[in-house]
């Protein structure tokens, strides 16, 4: 082997080595962020009740959208413009890509603003409470931000500089938390509610600025521009509408349901014969779920899409068996985390609900609407699949669809079940794109038995964990009216259960000995699997 030869295997090697490592960073940092996410709410709803928490909720999805956008879609579209450049041999010009890319963005952010801001009186009235008004304004100044991120995370990312990304997320979402809590606190103190959407749209736009702040740091550092001038491409135009817009889609799926009952769920109430003020409080109750979908989602998701390594087209060409046997065992995690943590939060919500948020309401509905966790799960990581092998467009017309789906399912099912049928509906468009996803999978997959379950030690592992959950349940009112020790009761019952489930799983031969092994922890892991395991 020549000199040279060897010298490009190992640039070749650093390089996979360094974007294996990058998408490892902001894995964990995307983990840490949606975690943190999840975790406030819990306090936000304790502190400013129901009614204050359907407040921050009705404005949340605009948040939410202009975060996703400024994090996972605009992003990857500058880095894939980026990465291009570097591969065709060419610099990235401030003049010719840099300022083009962030003017386009700026167009198309500044219009969204423009139209939010004019339309938020139309908009609080469509969901049926004119006084959100002014809070869906204030959410609507995040996009001005998005460009000024988007550009500096997507160049960064291009160059397969993970860090400034990842440190950039991770303190734009802890001054958020911050923020939105210390708003909650005053808002309270005044008796001004409806101040917590206005004070949670400025949180996230400080969050965004000092996130700004911090990559233009990492710029004065590290070099990712240059001042040679370059011929710009109409191409730039399309690539960040397409490719920005129709990834930043495939991370919206939850997010999206919480929009559609945003504008959907106070006027279902109000149809079937709540006051107004019933409905805006009973919206706050269905929001209690939403957390701990979003908890239960992120561990079953991303412990099943650390066992991708890096899906492609290619590579399902060229290693069949190998990348059918990572797609197996990716869904056959997710599966099994998102069903103990189904079934775990099902038979535990009537202790988490007063628990976690004071009292038991809506308990029947939000113990239905975890069953959103197993469908997501499993959704989210068939779309992440088949993003894998060019099938983003695909993935993101069954999002669409499954949010004409919800639209339907909440203008038919609220008014007669209330809160179930809210549920209900969430349910049925989850379904809708996950069995979209399957569908396409299979045909990708050229109808081989990809699709495998350990069924019995699934079924026996499940059943056990029910019992021990159901039989701690008989000890439960020694607990009852001391918060504290009904939080370790809860903590202990959730640690024994996952356990049992876990042990179970492991002893019947769930898993097999390779895929233990890519599991922390796994020597100890290895010793629990059957005497002649095969690897």
């Amino acid at each position: 082997m020549s000199l040279h030869t060897k010298k490009g295997s190992t640039m070749a090697t650093q390089t996979s080595s360094s974007i294996m490592k990058g998408a490892f960073l902001l894995t964990m940092a995307g983990l840490i962020g949606k975690v943190m996410s999840a975790g406030y709410r819990v306090p936000l709803q304790n502190i400013t009740g129901d009614l204050g928490f359907y407040i921050y909720q009705q404005v949340y999805p605009i948040l939410g959208i202009a975060l996703v956008l400024g994090l996972y879609g605009f992003p990857a579209a500058v880095s894939k413009l980026t990465a291009e450049q570097t591969e065709q041999g060419k610099v990235v010009s401030f003049q010719s890509l840099v300022v083009p890319v962030f003017l386009v963005l700026s167009i198309l952010c500044g219009s969204l603003f423009v139209v939010g801001y004019s339309q938020a009186d139309a908009l609080a009235e469509m969901m049926g409470d004119g006084r959100l008004s002014s809070s869906i304004q204030a959410a609507f100044a995040l996009f001005l931000v998005v460009p000024f991120l988007s550009v500096l995370r997507g160049l960064f990312q291009g160059n397969h500089m993970m860090m400034p990304t990842a440190i950039s997320q991770i303190i734009e979402q802890l001054i958020r938390v911050v923020g939105i809590l210390m708003t909650a606190w005053c808002a309270v103190r005044t008796g001004d509610l409806y101040a917590i959407g206005r004070g949670a749209s400025l949180a996230a736009c400080t969050g965004s600025v000092i996130a700004v702040i911090v990559l233009l740091l990492y710029v004065k550092k590290n070099r990712i521009w240059s001042n040679q001038r370059m011929k710009t491409s109409a191409s730039y135009v399309k690539t960040m509408i397409t490719s920005g817009v129709l990834i930043s889609l495939n991370y919206m799926l939850l997010l999206s349901l919480q929009g559609v009952d945003a504008f959907t769920l106070v006027p279902g109430l109000i149809e079937s014969g709540q006051s107004l003020h019933e409905a805006r409080v009973s919206k706050g109750v269905f929001d209690r779920g939403q957390p701990l979908i979003q908890l239960g989602t992120v561990l079953a998701s991303s412990i099943a899409l650390a066992l991708i390594p890096s899906v492609s087209q290619k590579r399902l060409q060229n290693q069949p068996r190998e990348m059918s046997r990572s797609i197996r065992s990716a869904i056959k995690f997710s599966f099994i985390i998102a069903l103990g943590s189904t079934v775990g939060l099902i038979l535990l919500f009537p202790t988490i609900n007063p628990l976690f948020f004071i009292d038991t309401k809506g308990t029947d509905a939000l113990q239905w609407l975890m069953l959103v966790i197993l469908l997501s799960s499993m959704t989210l990581t068939t779309a992440s699949i088949l993003q894998g092998l060019d099938h983003i467009k695909t993935t993101a017309l069954f999002i669409l669809g499954g949010i004409v789906v919800k639209v339907l399912a909440n203008q038919l099912l609220i008014p007669l079940w209330e809160l179930n049928g809210a549920a209900a509906a969430s349910i049925i468009a989850v379904a809708f794109v996950f069995i979209g996803n399957i569908v396409i999978l299979g045909q990708e997959m050229n109808g081989k038995r990809w699709f495998h379950m350990p069924w019995v030690p699934v079924l026996v592992s499940i059943s056990a964990m029910m019992l021990v959950v159901l039989a701690f349940r008989w000890v439960e009112p020694l607990f009852d009216h001391q918060r504290l020790l009904m939080l370790v009761y809860t903590l202990s019952v959730t640690c024994i259960g996952g356990m049992t489930y876990l042990g179970l799983l492991l002893k019947l031969g769930a898993f097999t000995r390779a895929e233990v092994q890519g599991l922390p922890l796994s020597r100890l892991w290895e010793r629990l699997l059957p005497k002649g395991r095969k690897p």
